[in-house]
């Protein structure tokens, strides 16, 4: 039996692919952008029965996104939605070295911060509240990436052409690189050093992308 946790996980799960939010996707499927909201997901205090996206909106979602009604099928089986984790400090987001997030399950289906490992990196007033930081730990990514640089990571935040980007593929590799053309079926990925190949990701190759939305130190 589909529940009704089920229907709405996959929903975020392939905003999440896409680099969308939940109310960036149903503005891309041409609803109205609240229609996803976590707050319609159920009915009015009193009530709060379960609501269930319509058939209509699903057909328009998978239009939107080139999926198609395996995908989401396979997302409803396949969406693992660990326990996530939140610094104390309302004034600090976690932080992980880039090489440690790509060993172990330190994320979930949607790209936000579960297990073990995480510090809190304190004094950074950053927004959303959903947003992480990366430590670079080498020199890997320069020139535009130093050792010791902060990236700051919003999952859910709408992705677009251009922008930096950190991608999580299906293996649990963490690429940052430049975000180029995108299809709902596959992603283009560019180098940050002009010397080294582009990537093209097909939509099975990775579980999410999120933006890089600002560098500390």
């Amino acid at each position: 039996m589909i529940t009704h946790e089920q229907i709405w996980d996959a929903l975020d799960a392939l905003a999440a692919k896409q680099g969308l939010s939940p109310s960036a996707l149903a503005k891309r499927a041409g609803l109205d952008p609240t229609a996803f909201n976590k707050s319609k997901r159920v009915g009015p205090e009193g009530s709060r029965r379960p609501r269930w996206p319509s058939t209509e909106s699903l057909a328009k979602v998978l239009d939107a996104t080139g999926a198609s009604l395996e995908d989401f099928a396979s997302l409803l089986q396949g969406v693992e939605k660990k326990k996530t984790i939140a610094p104390s400090d309302p004034n600090a987001v976690l932080m992980i070295g880039l090489k440690a997030a790509s060993s172990g399950e330190r994320f979930d289906t949607f790209g936000t911060p579960t297990g073990a490992g995480w510090q809190s990196l304190s004094g950074a007033d950053i927004k959303p509240q959903s947003a992480f930081a990366l430590e670079v730990e080498d020199d890997s990514l320069e020139p535009v990436y130093r050792q010791g640089d902060k990236l700051i990571v919003a999952p859910g935040e709408p992705v677009r052409q251009g922008q930096r980007v950190v991608v999580c593929t299906r293996q649990g590799e963490l690429l940052v690189k430049t975000l180029g053309r995108r299809s709902p079926t596959q992603i283009e990925l560019r180098p940050l050093h002009t010397h080294r190949p582009q990537r093209t990701l097909k939509s099975d190759d990775f579980i999410w992308v999120s933006r890089i939305i600002s560098v500390t130190q």
